[in-house]
């Protein structure tokens, strides 16, 4: 049995990102009834709209899904305490020390991931605790690594050395690429980009459009000096990189980046002054679709890549 499989009690080893702006209950549920795990974003979420996507998704789907914490925002302990008492079981945390809360959490029955951007990371998620660790390449959409090490080489390196479950994520959204990272070692995936242009993600319909629409080299990772992300490019991008034409300081950074960039993009739609966070492999994606076909997709591709690497000889 898979790893993956049985550490969340899911049909498919499939998890989709807990991504701002796109993953509500809506999207949550979706992929849960789909045979996959579902996480709901917290990083957009004030506390009182969390605990209504929480409720809501209980409603919609009886099947295992989680919450995704990015442990960064000044109301981290409102957001583990609701989540505690709304009883959910699954937690992924990210952007942050695992030790803060791992012990914490698992005192409480709830299965504990974490996501890392290297190795070192990696050693350290499994010594505060967790049950698994997401290993996320830098071809990843939103905030990800400074070492701009690729999923290709990121998911042997971490396999070689932890004992714990292992999920790949980043440039993933075919069933040929969830076949290459298991091949190397990888037991289970997780998935940002395929899931945001889809019907349910909660992200603007401007904004799917223009996810679908992407070319190769339509990204580009930025602002290493703040947190390093993924953005399409678009006029916010191009007044960050005249910026940088300029040696700015990180105040200078900060000021332009300002507030609310990322709402005001990926969920609002402002395509030119939104920042707006997608994978490289945005370039494979070319249409929105219901989850549940996506889900389908990624399985029968799979299915296939397999038997297709099956028949290869030398």
């Amino acid at each position: 049995m898979n790893k993956v499989n049985t550490l969340f009690k899911i049909q498919y080893p499939i998890i989709q990102g807990g991504m701002i702006w796109a993953s509500g209950w809506k999207l949550a549920s979706a992929v849960s009834n789909a045979g996959g795990l579902g996480l709901i974003g917290a990083g957009s979420m004030y506390p009182d709209i969390l605990r209504e996507h929480i409720q809501k998704c209980k409603k919609a789907t009886d099947n295992p899904f989680g919450v995704n914490i990015p442990m960064l925002y000044p109301n981290l302990q409102e957001i583990i305490d609701i989540v505690v008492e709304e009883g959910v079981k699954i937690v992924f945390t990210s952007a942050g020390n695992p030790k803060t809360y791992t012990s914490y959490l698992k005192e409480k029955g709830i299965t504990v991931v974490h996501v890392v951007s290297s190795l070192k990371f990696a050693l350290k998620a499994q010594d505060a605790g967790v049950d698994a660790v997401v290993a996320e390449g830098f071809e990843a959409g939103g905030h990800n690594g400074r070492d701009e090490t690729t999923t290709l080489t990121l998911i042997p390196i971490v396999k070689e050395k932890i004992r714990i479950p292992l999920i790949a994520a980043g440039g993933i959204a075919t069933g040929a690429a969830m076949f290459a990272v298991m091949a190397l070692g990888a037991d289970g995936v997780q998935i940002g980009s395929r899931f945001v242009a889809s019907e349910e993600a909660s992200s603007h319909l401007d904004f799917k459009k223009m996810v679908v629409d992407a070319k190769e080299g339509d990204t580009q990772l930025t602002l290493k000096e703040l947190a390093p992300v993924r953005l399409l490019k678009n006029k916010f991008y191009q007044d960050v990189t005249d910026l940088y034409t300029k040696a700015p300081s990180i105040e200078d950074l900060k000021t332009l980046l300002g507030r609310a960039r990322a709402k005001r993009g990926m969920f609002e739609g402002d395509l030119d002054e939104g920042e707006l966070e997608i994978g490289q492999v945005s370039g494979l994606i070319h249409e929105i679709k219901p989850v549940a076909d996506i889900m389908k997709d990624l399985i029968t591709d799979f299915k296939a890549t397999s038997n297709r690497m099956y028949q290869v000889s030398f």
